[in-house]
């Protein structure tokens, strides 16, 4: 009879077992910072009880990776997103790495497919803006168990643990919100993403704690979390709140797709601009300035982002003391600035002024 050969035990295996992502296992067999040392010598006594060997061949394709960084994002023909991508080809390009690009079109499976691609590319490191429809990321374990950085930018996971390049949502939120009722909105509604992803509801609560902070009501009816903030979806949005009884005088919207939407159907329905609908998106992309009026919305660096992404893989690159001696894991995260740029689509003082 011939013995049935015995079963490798895997990362996956011990994670399961003791009910941890595959990445805190990783993360504890090599004395990461980041995981507490119950954690580690439960994880260190479950690999040594079930024989657990490291896959030297997994090591060995890390060893032989190339200059290459994989880069994963949801649509490339959003202004947003190929200002991202123009500036981490330009930080990869000076410090002599390549680039590939990927998309999701906003769907896990169809993101995962392509960091499986990724990683037979034997890429250096991953660069990921995540896709609309992605709430947990055991997907990415493959990297981080192989030692590859993953830096997360501006969709990033809400766990502390990844490295990400963000901006404070929140504080843009509530500054766009702000300037809708410095401008005498009473009653603004807002078009978000889809809740489960942090930026959006990041920008959701700073709207709402605009509303609170100056004594304006918190109306869940007019108040919307869209699948794709399409312009589609911002056509359909703007006609139901516009139909309503009691419609909004403001929309703050998450991103300016769906703002530049709103002006093009209320225009169209005959609603004046900003005196009767004040407008705000977000990301400060290029139509803003080409849309009549021009679109209010929250500037977002998108170049500045992937810049810094780069040299975030880079540095883990390079240097993994650096990142080891970090003292926590909000350290890993960074933080750009952001700001309004007001324009005619919300400038109601100024509109009244010029009258």
């Amino acid at each position: 009879m011939v013995e049935k050969k015995k079963k490798r035990i895997t990362i996956y295996d011990l994670a399961e077992e003791l009910n941890v992502s595959p990445s805190t296992v990783s993360r504890a067999l090599k004395d990461h910072f980041s995981i507490g040392a119950k954690t580690k010598k439960a994880i260190k006594k479950l690999a040594k009880e079930r024989g657990y060997r490291p896959n030297s061949l997994a090591s060995s394709l890390r060893t032989n990776s190339t200059n290459t960084i994989g880069v994963l994002v949801s649509w490339i023909n959003r202004p947003f997103i190929s200002s991202l991508i123009s500036g981490i080809e330009k930080e990869a390009r000076q410090s002599g790495h390549h680039v590939i690009i990927s998309q999701s079109y906003d769907k896990t499976e169809l993101e995962k497919e392509s960091l499986q691609a990724m990683f037979a590319s034997r890429i250096s490191a991953l660069i990921v803006s995540l896709a609309m429809e992605t709430k947990d990321y055991d997907h990415f374990d493959l990297f981080v168990e192989n030692g590859i950085p993953v830096i997360f930018v501006d969709r990033t996971p809400g766990e502390t643990s990844f490295t990400k390049v963000k901006i404070n949502n929140f504080n843009a939120g509530f500054e766009a919100t702000e300037h809708l009722i410095e401008q005498g909105c009473k009653r603004i509604a807002h078009f978000g993403g889809a809740n489960h992803q942090s930026i959006y509801q990041d920008r959701r609560y700073g709207y709402m704690a605009a509303l609170k902070k100056n004594n304006l009501d918190i109306d869940e009816s007019i108040i919307f979390q869209a699948n794709s903030l399409s312009a589609e979806e911002g056509f359909r949005l703007t006609e139901q709140v516009l139909s309503m009884d009691n419609p909004p005088d403001g929309i703050f919207c998450a991103n300016d797709t769906s703002a530049v939407s709103a002006i093009l159907y209320a225009k169209k329905k005959g609603i004046k601009i900003p005196s009767e609908l004040a407008v705000i998106g977000f990301n400060d992309d290029p139509i803003c300035q080409v849309v009549d009026p021009p679109l209010s919305s929250a500037y977002h660096p998108a170049v500045e982002m992937g810049e810094v992404a780069v040299r975030k893989a880079l540095s883990i690159m390079g240097n993994e003391i650096e990142t080891k001696e970090l003292k926590s894991d909000k350290e890993q995260a960074t933080t750009l600035e952001t700001y309004i740029i007001t324009r005619a689509s919300s400038n109601r003082k100024q509109t009244k002024e010029s009258e």
